[in-house]
Formats: structure tokens, C-alpha cells, sequence
């Protein structure tokens, strides 16, 4: 099987025989061997419970195969009446109503079974060459699980809405602001991460999610262990858990609640999981987690603003009231509606532009503060000599 080929999940389902295998199982009962082979943590080491051989696989292909499988532990033991391609089909559909630009990169042709590969890669990643391991590791795949929620109520409930993923997402978020706070000594880069979490707001809300009100939403077993996982994962920020971060994490247990023993093996599941795999995951080699992704991502927005300059120039152009508030920006702080404005705008630009569809994946937004830093500097000189104007003025 080759999953950067045409034909690989047809290939993957006949290797599996998911009808024998995984059928009466349930997603508790494989979690924690999702969080072993790294799915959890949106770093990918193997495939789940090594319910196929490991040929080797690059992190992005172990990433596909578990998300498919963990779709199918979904579908097979759901009552669905349709074939897995159709419903996982439908699924990413009824998650993308409100954005049908972005689903266009998606979905192309009525093939159900080209369709959903197509789905699968694009869900992962938008291109080989643009996507950064540490953005891909630390905000998009991280969340994939869930997806894997969703698509559960979705068989449930015969439909599903982008409110499902907001909610979930603005939960994950406030819980691992919060987690980050609790360090008894943040660094700049710790405080940089909060701050782009804060400025975010992917989302309609215009401030992180009251953390009580976001434990309280929290309301099926496996979200709170995933919340846990979510939480430790963000402790490891600096590869070591203080004493703060541990009373946190017993608090955020009992408030989820979820046993102590609960607690120790999120703790120690994601201590042992940086350790055995330090070497193979480029991102946990570094001394500081979160340093290496701000920094990472600061260089690939930058690289993906030059790549499409000329066409983010041209669409910046039509939109006055933009351009206004992007020269506003350098020369002050904007407003949380102005912040909102210019976030709404940008996005809606970048659905136009394929390239730019990442910032519509999952946690996405995070990058939106640095997009608006470097966007004034690519623009034409024209826009430059305004903003001189303005400072003038001042």
C-alpha cells in the first residue's frame, strides 16, 4: 500500500478487513493506542495498534493511514446504512457549507472514493512544499481527533455543523491558555504563544473562552481525556513539568472528572512519548517547543505571503477598508472590532487564493497577527507612502 498514490485506501481497507477487525470495538477502546502511535498529539510514529505493517511510512502517511482508520472504527460500528466513502463524503461536506470556496479544493468530481482521498490528503496538509512541520505538528493534525468526534455525532445525529468544530476548537484553545499560564516561569516565546492563541478568535468570539465556562461544555468522557492530553502536551512546552503545572493538571482532571489515574497517564504518556521519540520527530529536538514554532512559523507565512504576492496584492486592492486598517496596524494597535474586520477579510481573501487555504484548517487564525505584520511590507510602495502620511499627521 502507497499512501501518496492513487488507490490507497481502497488497498488499506483490504489489508485491514476493518469488518473483522475492527468491528464491535469502540474509539475509547483504541485511545490509548492513538495516543501511543502519536495521532493524539498530532505527531505520527506508527500506525494505531500496528493493525497493518509499518513499511516505513513518512509521519504524513502515518497520519492519513490512522485518520482513516480511525474513521472506520467510527463508521463500521455505527448503524449507518451507507459505504464508508459516501458518509465520510457527506460529512466533510456538511462541515464546509459555510465555506464552499474552501471545500472547492476539496471536492472536484462525483467519484465518492477519489473524492475522500482527495479529502483525506488535503485534510493533512495543503501542499508538500509550503506546509511546516511545526505549524502542521502543533496546530493542525493536533486537532485532528477532533474531527473523529465529529464524524461520530455526525453518523449519530444524521448531520453536523462548522459550529461543532468552533466549539470544540474554542474549548481546546481557553484550556491550553490556561495550561500555559499556569507555568510558574512563561518565557517570551510561552508568552508569544498565548498572545497568538488570544489574537486568534478563528472563530466569531472575540476573547478566549471563560476557562470554568469551557470545562463545563466539555460534556462526553473522551473529549475530557482528550482536553487532558491537550493540556499535558502543553506543559512540555520546555520539556519539563513543574510543580504548578502538575497541580493544574490534578485540578483539570477533577474538574473533567477523570481519575487520578487518568491524570498519570496523560502526564506520563506524553513524558515517555518526547523521550522515545526525540530523535524522530524533529520538533521535540529542540530545547524549546514553542520557540521553535513561533519561529517557524513567523519564516513559512512569510514565504507563503511572497509566493502569492502579486494575487494577494491584486485582491488587497479591491478592499479599501482593509488596506486602510493593515496601514492603521503599523502605526497602532487596533481595536478588537477593527482586529475582527481585518481577520473576516483576510480570510475571505484567502479563500480565493489555494495556497492561502491553510489559514482555513483548523487553528489556522493563529497565524492570522503575523500575516497582518508582514502584509504591509509587500505591498506597493503607494500603500508605504500613506502609511508615512498618516504617521505624519499624527
Amino acid at each position: 500500500m502507497n499512501p501518496s498514490a492513487t488507490g490507497w485506501i481502497k488497498k488499506l481497507i483490504k489489508d485491514l478487513n476493518p469488518n473483522i477487525v475492527l468491528k464491535n470495538t469502540s474509539l475509547e477502546n483504541y485511545y490509548e493506542a492513538f495516543r501511543h502511535c502519536g495521532f493524539i498529539y498530532g505527531s505520527n510514529v506508527d500506525i494505531v495498534a500496528n493493525l497493518i505493517k509499518n513499511n516505513d511510512y513518512e509521519s504524513e502517511e502515518l497520519c492519513k493511514i490512522n485518520l482513516v482508520i480511525a474513521l472506520l472504527i467510527i463508521h463500521i460500528n455505527s448503524e449507518s446504512e451507507n459505504d464508508f466513502y459516501t458518509d465520510v463524503d457527506a460529512f466533510y461536506n456538511a462541515l464546509n457549507k459555510k465555506r464552499s470556496s474552501f471545500l472547492n479544493i476539496f471536492i472536484g468530481n462525483k467519484d465518492k472514493e477519489d473524492s475522500v482521498e482527495r479529502i483525506i490528503n488535503k485534510r493533512i496538509q495543503i501542499d508538500d512544499n509550503l506546509i511546516d512541520k511545526s505549524f502542521n505538528y502543533f496546530v493542525t493534525n493536533a486537532l485532528l481527533f477532533i474531527d473523529i468526534i465529529a464524524f461520530r455525532v455526525y453518523l449519530q445525529d444524521k448531520s453536523i455543523s462548522d459550529d461543532f468544530l468552533r466549539d470544540h476548537e474554542i474549548i481546546i484553545e481557553s484550556i491550553v491558555i490556561n495550561t500555559l499560564n499556569a507555568k510558574k516561569h512563561k518565557s517570551n516565546y510561552d508568552e508569544n504563544l498565548i498572545d497568538l492563541f488570544e489574537q486568534s478568535a478563528r472563530y466569531e468570539h472575540e476573547k478566549v473562552l471563560d476557562y470554568n465556562l469551557a470545562i463545563a461544555k466539555v460534556e462526553t468522557e473522551i473529549f475530557a481525556k482528550y482536553c487532558l492530553d491537550m493540556a499535558a502536551m502543553a506543559t512540555w512546552t520546555d520539556a519539563k513539568i513543574d510543580s504548578n503545572e502538575e497541580l493544574f493538571l490534578s485540578d483539570l482532571g477533577k474538574q473533567l472528572n477523570l481519575s487520578n489515574l487518568h491524570v498519570h497517564q496523560a502526564s506520563s504518556s506524553i513524558a515517555s512519548f518526547y523521550k522515545k521519540f526525540k530523535e524522530e520527530v524533529p520538533l521535540l529536538g529542540s530545547k524549546n517547543i514553542v520557540k521553535t514554532f513561533y519561529d517557524n512559523s513567523t519564516s513559512f507565512v512569510l514565504k507563503l505571503i511572497k509566493r502569492n504576492g502579486k494575487r494577494l496584492t491584486k485582491e488587497l486592492k479591491e478592499s479599501k477598508e482593509l488596506l486602510l486598517l493593515l496601514s492603521q496596524s503599523t502605526i497602532r494597535d487596533l481595536s478588537k472590532e477593527e482586529q475582527k474586520k481585518v481577520q473576516d477579510q483576510l480570510l475571505d481573501i484567502f479563500k480565493s487564493i489555494p495556497s492561502l487555504a491553510i489559514f482555513l484548517l483548523p487553528g489556522g487564525a493563529l497565524l492570522l497577527p503575523i500575516v497582518v505584520k508582514f502584509i504591509p511590507k509587500l505591498l506597493p510602495s503607494a500603500f508605504d507612502d500613506n502609511r508615512i502620511e498618516e504617521e505624519k499627521k499624527e
